[in-house]
């Protein structure tokens, strides 16, 4: 009797560093999705506040969650996030996963959030990047704010076709920054879809 899985299976890496504040109400959001990621690596990048024993409290309950500890640093730029995401990345590479995607720290959604991005990958073979608008307190919106609108796919909650990912060659270490832009403008110059539902 053959069974056929409905939604895709994922993996997540999070660079964290300095996250007190915002990462445990992200762990929650993770732990309560009706979708579950095979893996969930948190990077804690050389904190130096309680973010590592935040992340602790909860590893001995969620086998799938992982933390790897880098080392303190001094030199702070969008470099270190990518190099964070690598470190991560050599943790899951080996698994057998269908989607990629890189979750920052202080970010939390709806119970279906993964579950919602799965299925949109599912329908469409097409599609190599995709996340959603975002909202920050303070007003901005990617939805109204980016000049891509909805091509471009923003860096907090990037998931990407384990294909695609690939064939961009995932993130590179760019001190400057956008990281986030480089990799999704990558992947429509190669012919996948890229897309900020906003749903």
């Amino acid at each position: 009797m053959s069974h056929r899985r409905s939604y895709l299976s994922y993996v997540l890496i999070t660079p964290a560093r300095n996250e007190e504040a915002l990462i445990e109400k992200a762990i929650q959001s993770m732990i309560n999705q009706t979708h579950l990621p095979l893996k969930w690596v948190i990077v804690n990048d050389g904190s130096t506040d309680s973010t590592a024993s935040i992340i602790n409290r909860y590893l001995p309950k969620y086998g799938w969650i992982e933390m790897i500890e880098m080392p303190t640093r001094r030199d702070r730029s969008f470099a270190a996030k990518v190099n964070g995401f690598n470190a991560g990345y050599e943790k899951v590479k080996h698994l057998n996963y269908e989607v990629i995607g890189n979750l920052d720290a202080d970010l939390s959604f709806e119970k279906d959030y993964p579950k919602f991005l799965m299925g949109k990958f599912a329908e469409d073979s097409s599609l190599g990047v995709a996340g959603t608008i975002f909202k920050e307190e303070g007003g901005y919106s990617s939805d109204t704010d980016s000049f891509e609108g909805q091509n471009h796919v923003p860096g907090g909650c990037q998931l990407f076709r384990r294909k695609c990912f690939e064939q961009v060659g995932g993130y590179v270490p760019i001190k400057a920054g956008g990281i986030d832009w480089i990799a999704v403008t990558t992947a429509r110059m190669r012919g996948w879809k890229t897309r900020s539902f906003r749903e």
